[in-house]
């Protein structure tokens, strides 16, 4: 893991670069900085008393990760973070953090966006979970994973992504993963290049009623 200063808008924080499959924080671990991907994904989770375990979300490039440590009273990570691809990110202490929001306004306004715009993010998963098919879900996870692109423009997904997570993520079974992976690629909306590929045409899945 390589560690070098490095600014975003004013904020000054750790360079790092994780490999595939390494736990940045665990859930319950201290909370003490706020991660900003520059690239990569990364699965955050939950697990139980019993230890089964929960995809709550995947955070690509331009998201935060543990930014909950600024709040009044947080001094844990309520969930594991858990890179699915190599992923550089810039590590800005509790802190630091809290400087730059109260001096550079152009950090606090993308912040400040950012938060709304997960707030959104999360509540349409929760709308997504309860009132759409699992071929819906898929859909629109698979456009979330490729951050939708442009027509015409397939959009590769950074990490590669097996069934397997992919029903943990849409709450569903691997089984029906693969039967609604294959439509969609009969259909033109994904295809395999090297990766999967995402079509934004994959949205008429979504928008259709």
């Amino acid at each position: 893991m390589v560690r070098r200063i490095q600014h975003y808008l004013g904020a000054a924080g750790k360079f790092v670069e994780f490999p595939k499959q390494r736990t940045i924080f665990t859930q319950g671990d201290s909370a003490d900085s706020v991660f900003y991907i520059k690239d990569g994904v990364v699965k955050r989770s939950l697990t139980n008393e019993a230890g089964k375990e929960a995809v709550i979300a995947l955070s690509t490039a331009g998201d935060f990760l543990g930014e909950g440590c600024i709040s009044d009273g947080a001094s844990a990570h309520m969930a594991t973070a858990t890179t699915m691809a190599p992923t550089t990110a810039v590590e800005i202490t509790k802190g630091e953090m809290i400087r730059v929001l109260h001096e550079q306004k152009e950090f606090a306004d993308r912040f400040i966006s950012y938060m709304l715009k997960r707030n959104v993010r999360i509540e349409a998963d929760l709308v997504d979970q309860l009132f759409n098919s699992t071929e819906k879900r898929l859909a629109r996870a698979l456009l979330l994973l490729a951050r939708y692109g442009k027509e015409g423009q397939p959009k590769p997904i950074a990490a590669k992504i097996s069934q397997e997570r992919l029903a943990e993520l849409v709450v569903t079974t691997r089984s029906r993963v693969n039967v609604f992976m294959n439509k969609f690629r009969e259909l033109g909306f994904i295809h395999y290049n090297g990766g999967l590929q995402v079509h934004s045409s994959l949205l008429n899945v979504v928008l259709h009623d």
